[in-house]
This record gives structure tokens, sequence and C-alpha cells, in this order.
């Protein structure tokens, strides 16, 4: 893959997340990113393909990191005691 592609996947990627952000609320977003996921691995159908699942993955790290952070926060905190 050049350079040029490289360029354009990786823009076209931070677009999807970004209207992902705006679009769909957070829980949702790691539902939708795991059904993308499931969806992907199902790539040899017609329509449904390999593409869904690093799309998948790309949504749904939109929650991953937040849900971490709260639960290391809340653990702390329990912990602090």
């Amino acid at each position: 893959m050049s350079g040029d592609k490289k360029t354009i996947l990786k823009r076209r990627l931070a677009q999807v997340q970004d209207w992902t952000r705006r679009h769909i609320p957070p829980g949702l977003r790691l539902l939708a990113g795991l059904v993308l996921m499931v969806a992907g691995v199902f790539g040899f159908l017609p329509v449904i393909g390999f593409w869904m699942f690093p799309l998948g993955v790309t949504v749904a790290a939109l929650d991953v990191v937040p849900v971490w952070q709260a639960l290391r926060r809340w653990w702390f905190a329990k912990n602090k005691k």
C-alpha cells in the first residue's frame, strides 16, 4: 500500500470516528461496534464483508477506553478506603 493510500485510509477512518462520536450515543457505539465485528466474520457473504470487522473495532474502541478509565477510578476509590 503506498503512502498516499494509507493517508486516505487514515483520513477516512478519522471521519468515521468523528461521525460516530457525534451521532451515536456512547452505549450504543459499543454495541454497534460489536455487531459490525460479528458481521465481519461472515465476510464471504454478499453485502456483508470483511471490511466490517476493522470498522467495528474502530467504532467499539471509542467506548472501550472511557469504560476502562471509569472502572479504574471506581476500583481505586473503593480500595482507597
